[in-house]
């Protein structure tokens, strides 16, 4: 009998084993650091749990998972705060002072429950806890794997993304200088990069490998937060029937919450079901030569086939993963998703037969409306998204709204009065918090949006059809089945009662996919006004909106398929769900086919390059690199450092991202959108072309104090760009010469 129990034992712990055991073999001496970071989010997320616990009571692992990110927003936005605020300074004693702080005041809430008979720990469902860290550890591990095939900071969005944290890994102050502007600091939703940076601070690692971490880190939470959430709507939904279920049933609420985290992190959309292989095996029944598929065309669909003048973007989750970007919108997925989660579990927490919400009109019953933990929360969050990605704040106070307005629809018992007296004051509370919190980044943020305008171009049908087609869809024929099954034969139809008579996951299913339906339709209606007005209006605005359509579509669908099958007994809704099933599952190969593209011979371990994001330096700029390394060794905070300009996404300011040392400017387009201020960028880009070119001593040197430069780099870059007119004579005699590769011919000037 005891042995048995240590086979089961060692059954249950050996997959975690086998993913140890892969990570120090496929990570080789990357595998500290990776472990560093896992083990922290772990020991960070354990920490916080009398805080989540008691956010996701109702949740069967207290809200486990989403514990790692509630302790990373809670110690990383204090330390911001507080640096912003110029109380502390942006140092590795501030970030681990600070956290520590708050594992300490964790411990006392801890307590206090606990006297309360709060129980904010998972202990009757510890093995769920345990699979959700294998899964979490694995999609980790994978997407680790994958980046050390094409580890490069280098090549869209990336110099900046990188810049940005080496900036502030070089700055006490935030927001940091902007490394391409600096006369001014950083006026974009650094907020992203500043986390990936605070937990680099924490672990003590390198940003040359943490760059990289940090957006695999986001990829294995995008699939583990998705499956906690539909694994928890699932079971909720099959209520006392998941107990007693037996065979495959048994174990529906972790197939919904797998199909959840593949459709958030790995899938693709249908636009590569039909290119990539429905189109292909038609043109080779027809003897043509098939097209290949390039995973990009998956984001750059409408405007570029057919190719008019409207350019737009619809980028999704496994796409930004694969290409390697840890711009804003990447990083604040897990924060999106712990907002959903929190808006779940709050809605779970109310709907309780036994939560009483007071008597209308009392004292008590506007303390127990805006004084709920997780709405409080959502408010930070929200607020927090100005600073992280703002379209994410509007997009989610917008979903917010919804969640809470059904919810007291249902609570209010649908008196108009109570229901939007409620709403609103819990609307003005989460606006009112969510600003004050923010407000050290705004006051010192000057806004890219140029107003709202009517579109004047709209997708083709076929192509809205192609990319959204299957979960819109589905979403539809869900909420007319469930309109159909609560108010069909009822009397004195009304939204209260159709609420009320929903089960809580098919509410906030229908809430989710119909705000997902919102999001995509917008653009076709209106879109925010920015510098791409010129053939691109539309794309940041369809950008951004759909990628977040996505995510909720993602988990919709896996929740209404499993809705579908499971317990609905319509034939014709069990038939649409197992096609929709075929369809989603089959967008899951856009992964397989973008990693095959991107990574390249990924299936040989020894190919493996490691994660370190600045060793292409020796490869692609083996004339620079070397003193690339020099400065980054031997300057200590933020001295000027000039290089040549040039035009985003381009080669140009290589020294500047690399170091996070400030150049007088840097990407053209980035600072136009994040300034608009041509005139002043023009004179910018023609006065450090005198400083290179000019012959003229003094106006060189009245240049070099205009812009409190202290260090010149003459590279490649300088001498493509200027070539025979760069007067390297005249560099070299304003001061000293700290670096020259005689070979190459680069050398950096410290000005006297």
């Amino acid at each position: 009998m005891r042995s048995d129990k240590i086979k089961k034992m060692i059954l249950k712990i050996l997959p975690a084993g086998v993913l140890l055991g892969m990570a120090v073999w496929l990570l080789k001496g990357d595998v500290w650091t990776f472990l560093t970071w896992w083990l922290l989010a772990g020991v960070m997320g354990m920490a916080a749990m009398p805080l989540t616990g008691r956010l996701f009571r109702e949740f069967d692992d207290k809200g486990w998972m989403f514990s790692k990110i509630v302790a990373i927003v809670v110690t990383g936005f204090l330390t911001w705060f507080l640096t912003a605020v110029k109380l502390l300074k942006f140092t590795t004693a501030a970030c681990v002072g600070v956290s520590l702080a708050c594992g300490i005041l964790f411990l006392f809430l801890g307590k206090a429950q606990h006297k309360k008979g709060i129980e904010c720990l998972p202990m009757d469902h510890l093995e769920l806890v345990y699979w959700e860290e294998v899964l979490f550890l694995a999609f980790f591990l994978l997407w680790t794997y994958l980046a050390g095939f094409h580890p490069a900071a280098y090549g869209t969005e990336k110099f900046m993304d990188y810049g940005f944290m080496e900036a502030m890994m070089r700055s006490t102050t935030l927001p940091a200088v902007d490394l391409w502007y600096s006369e001014g600091t950083i006026n974009y939703y650094y907020g992203g990069q500043y986390f990936a940076v605070f937990l680099t601070k924490l672990t003590g690692t390198k940003v040359e490998l943490t760059y990289n971490l940090m957006r695999t880190f986001v990829a294995g939470l995008a699939f583990v937060l998705p499956y906690s959430l539909v694994y928890q709507m699932t079971k909720d939904r099959m209520g006392k029937k998941a107990a007693g279920a037996v065979g495959w049933k048994k174990a529906v609420p972790q197939i919904s919450g797998i199909l959840a985290g593949l459709s958030v992190s790995i899938a693709g959309n249908m636009h590569y079901v039909y290119y990539g292989q429905i189109r292909p095996w038609l043109q080779k029944l027809t003897g043509q030569e098939p097209d290949s598929y390039w995973f990009p065309d998956a984001t750059r669909y409408i405007g570029f086939n057919p190719d008019v003048e409207d350019k737009t973007i619809h980028e999704f989750p496994c796409y930004s993963f694969v290409l390697g970007d840890l711009h804003a919108h990447v990083v604040n997925i897990m924060f999106v998703l712990l907002l959903l989660g929190l808006l779940y579990a709050w809605v779970k927490m109310v709907r309780k037969r036994t939560y009483d919400i007071g008597e209308p009109g009392t004292k008590e019953f506007w303390e127990k409306h805006l004084l709920m933990p997780q709405i409080l929360f959502a408010a930070v969050l929200l607020g927090m998204f100005r600073w992280t990605n703002y379209w994410d704040f509007v997009i989610y106070f917008v979903v917010t709204g919804g969640v809470v307005l059904f919810t007291n629809i249902v609570l209010m018992k649908g008196q108009g009065k109570w229901v939007i007296g409620v709403t609103a004051a819990q609307a003005a509370e989460v606006l009112a918090i969510g600003t004050i919190v923010i407000l050290p980044f705004t006051l010192n943020f000057e806004t890219m949006v140029q107003g709202v305008a009517v579109a004047q171009n709209h997708s083709l049908p076929h192509q809205l059809l192609i990319l959204w087609g299957l979960p819109g869809i589905l979403t539809v024929i869900f909420v007319i089945s469930l309109l159909a099954e609560k108010l069909v034969g009822v009397k004195n139809k009304t939204i209260y009662k159709f609420m009320k008579s929903l089960k809580l996951p098919d509410l906030f299913a229908m809430v989710m996919g119909l705000c997902a339906i919102g999001l995509v339709l917008i653009p076709e209606l209106v879109y925010v006004r920015d510098i791409y007005e010129n053939g691109n209006a539309r794309a940041n605005t369809m950008f951004k909106l759909t990628y977040q359509a996505y995510i909720m579509f993602g988990m919709t669908m896996a929740y209404v398929i499993f809705r579908m099958l499971v317990i609905s007994y319509r034939k014709f809704l069990k038939v649409t769900a197992g096609i929709a099933l075929v369809c989603l599952v089959w967008t899951f190969g856009y992964f397989g086919n973008s990693v095959d593209s991107w990574f390249g011979e990924v299936k040989d371990p020894s190919k493996y390059q490691g994660l370190n994001a600045t060793a292409f330096l020796e490869t692609d700029f083996p004339e620079d690199a070397a003193g690339i390394r020099w400065l980054k060794k031997n300057i200590k905070g933020s001295p000027v450092v000039l290089e040549a300009n040039g035009d985003s996404y381009t080669q140009y300011e290589r020294v500047s991202a690399m170091t996070g040392l400030p150049t007088v400017l840097g990407w053209y387009v980035h600072e136009w959108l994040w300034r608009n201020d041509v005139a002043d960028l023009n004179t910018k880009s023609g006065d450090i072309e005198l400083i290179y070119t000019s012959k003229d001593e003094k106006q060189v040197k009245d240049l070099l104090e205009k812009y409190n430069i202290s260090y010149i780099f003459t590279g490649s870059c300088e001498r493509e760009k200027y070539g025979e007119n760069l007067n390297n004579d005249l560099l070299s005699g304003l001061g000293e010469t700290v670096f020259r590769d005689l070979n190459s011919g680069t050398y950096i000037i410290k000005i006297k």
